[in-house]
C-alpha cells in the first residue's frame, strides 16, 4: 500500500523497484521550482538570461561532480523555473564499490523489516551515492545560498528521473536539452506561453 503523501494523498514511487539508482548509468534529470515560479531568469531570443538564483543554480550544477566524484555530467540547462540535465554515474569496480551495493550505508539507525526488492528498501534507506543524494545536495546548496538573495525560493519537494537505456535514447534527450530554450514559449512549463 503507498503511504499517503503529506497525509492528503497516496501517491506511489514512480522510481523502477527492480533498480539501484546508486548502480552506474545515465540519468535524465529535471527538478522543477516550487509552484514553478520563474526564479532562474528569463528566455530572451531563444537564450537564457541568469538572475542571481540562475547563476546561482547553474554554478552549482557544474560543481557537481566535485563533490561526488563518480558522477560525469552531460548536457544540461537551467530554465527559467527548471533544470533539465544528464547526470552518468561511472562508479569503478573496486571491492569497495562492490561492497557498497550490497551494503547501502543508511542515514539513520532503522531496524529490519523484512522488505525484499530494491524499491521497497530504497523507501526505508535512501543510501548515499544515488540519484537522490546527488538531486538532493543540489537542491539544498541552491536553495541555501538563493535564499540569500530572495527568502521566497523553494523547489518543488519531488525531482523527475529517467534512467538512459541506450545511445539512441541519449542521443534524443541530449537534443531534447540543447533545444529546450528554443522551444519554451510552447513549454508546457512557461507560465506566460502557449499550453500543450
Amino acid at each position: 500500500m503507498a503511504e499517503k503523501y503529506k497525509n492528503k494523498y497516496r501517491i506511489k514511487s514512480t522510481r523502477l523497484q527492480y533498480w539501484d539508482y546508486g548502480w552506474n548509468g545515465a540519468y535524465f534529470i529535471t527538478i522543477c521550482t516550487k509552484d514553478n515560479e520563474c526564479s532562474f531568469g528569463a528566455i530572451e531570443n531563444g537564450d537564457m538570461k541568469f538572475s542571481e538564483i540562475g547563476r546561482i543554480a547553474n554554478t552549482y550544477w557544474t560543481e557537481i561532480p566535485n563533490h561526488f566524484p563518480f558522477v560525469q555530467l552531460d548536457e544540461y540547462v537551467i530554465m527559467p523555473n527548471h533544470v533539465h540535465g544528464i547526470i552518468i554515474i561511472n562508479k569503478d569496480n573496486s571491492d569497495e564499490t562492490k561492497e557498497t551495493r550490497q551494503n547501502v550505508e543508511t542515514r539513520q539507525c532503522l531496524v529490519s523489516t523484512g522488505l525484499t526488492s530494491i524499491g521497497q528498501k530504497r523507501y526505508r534507506n535512501p543510501g548515499k551515492n544515488n540519484i537522490s543524494s546527488i538531486i538532493g545536495s543540489y537542491k539544498s546548496i541552491v536553495t541555501k545560498h538563493a535564499n540569500q538573495t530572495n527568502k521566497n525560493f523553494n523547489w518543488q519537494p519531488r525531482f523527475y528521473d529517467r534512467i538512459i537505456r541506450n545511445n539512441r535514447e541519449f542521443l534524443k534527450i541530449q537534443e531534447y536539452i540543447l533545444n529546450n530554450p528554443i522551444k519554451w514559449e510552447n513549454n508546457r512549463n512557461n507560465k506566460d506561453g502557449l499550453w500543450i
